[in-house]
């Protein structure tokens, strides 16, 4: 916890006066009134020397100095060599405005260094919280501060420090509670991180001490000692289970977008075929109708030119062809000359 006391200037001042009132008995007591007065010159040289001294006082850059002059507020003092009037009629206090501040919960740090070194003895109360659904997690954070009104932060509460920390801790337990312990230990620690620096930022508004909160973060966040093992088990099959999803979910994006690739392609080619018969079928219908409309206007001229195309259609396909006369009785076989000279001039 910080002293925010005023300077050690002060406590000089009243231990010199001290010591001057016994000289000054002293005296009295061993030589009368008649030197009283070449002792009470030494004492006024003394005490001139010593307000001279005391008067003035420096303010580190990282700080802003409050001056209260008989117990009321005077003003801010700048960093800097300042004076005071001294003998105890001006008292100045010291505030860090220019760092940030840090409190440590569920541990303490022992020799800070490029790898620091931690405590966590007789800390238990401190960092074990029970989340929303009755588990119990170890709970390590950090609070990080600075000071906005130094006026307000020394004397509008008694203990800033400590109400900061019993703030800090009952939104914690608050927060934590409200989570069930996978998002505690896992998922959503940032979350849950950001939300407690907004709900302790709140209350501090309402408190009105003077001091804004820079970040929370969780150092540590495990589960307690007595049942690490079961639920690191635990925990690792929640990671088997979420490696098996994700594998699934692999799988399934392979495997679906080829399926419908292939489904697409089927429907465009039943739908090409669909549209060629359709077609064809529109393109016979028209000739068709075409053809009937030629065998109106001629019947015989039309028979005859539909009976012929089909023999030049039929014909070449026949291996053997034969004339029938209506009149005679015999058959006359029709030589195929043709196909023997193609074959020959092949």
């Amino acid at each position: 916890m910080q002293d925010w006391g005023g300077p050690s200037g002060d406590d000089f001042e009243k231990k010199v006066v001290d010591f001057t009132e016994k000289v000054k008995k002293k005296f009295q007591q061993d030589k009368g009134p008649a030197p009283i007065k070449g002792i009470l010159m030494v004492i006024v040289i003394i005490l001139a020397l010593v307000g001279g001294y005391s008067g003035f006082y420096e303010v580190d850059t990282e700080e802003t100095g409050i001056v209260l002059r008989f117990g009321k507020f005077s003003k801010f003092a700048n960093p800097g060599l300042n004076f005071k009037i001294p003998l105890g009629v001006d008292r100045v206090y010291l505030v860090k405005t220019g760092r940030v501040l840090k409190e440590e919960f569920g541990f303490r740090t022992v020799q800070p260094d490029v790898r620091s070194t931690y405590s966590k003895k007789g800390l238990d109360e401190e960092s074990l919280t029970l989340t929303g659904d009755l588990n119990v997690s170890d709970v390590e954070w950090i609070v990080q501060f600075q000071v906005s009104d130094p006026f307000k932060f020394i004397f509008g509460i008694k203990d800033p420090v400590g109400t900061i920390r019993d703030i800090s801790e009952a939104v914690v337990r608050k927060v934590v509670g409200s989570s069930n312990v996978t998002e505690v230990l896992t998922t959503e620690r940032a979350l849950l991180a950001a939300k407690i620096e907004q709900d302790l930022q709140a209350i501090l508004n309402d408190y009105d001490i003077g001091c804004r909160i820079v970040t929370v973060k969780f150092q540590d966040v495990n589960p307690p000692e007595q049942v690490k093992a079961a639920f690191n088990e635990v925990n690792e099959a929640e990671q088997q289970k979420e490696s098996s999803i994700f594998q699934a979910r692999e799988q399934f994006n392979k495997e679906v977008p080829r399926a419908r690739g292939e489904a697409k392609k089927t429907i465009q080619e039943a739908e090409g075929y669909a549209i060629e018969r359709i077609n064809k079928a529109r393109g016979e219908t028209n000739r068709f109708l075409a053809l009937l409309a030629e065998y109106r206007k001629a019947p015989d001229v039309t028979r005859r030119r539909i009976y012929l195309e089909t023999l030049e259609e039929v014909l070449p396909r026949l291996e053997e062809i034969y004339i029938m006369d209506e009149e005679g009785g015999g058959l006359l076989p029709l030589l195929p000359m043709r196909r023997e000279r193609t074959g020959g001039a092949q």
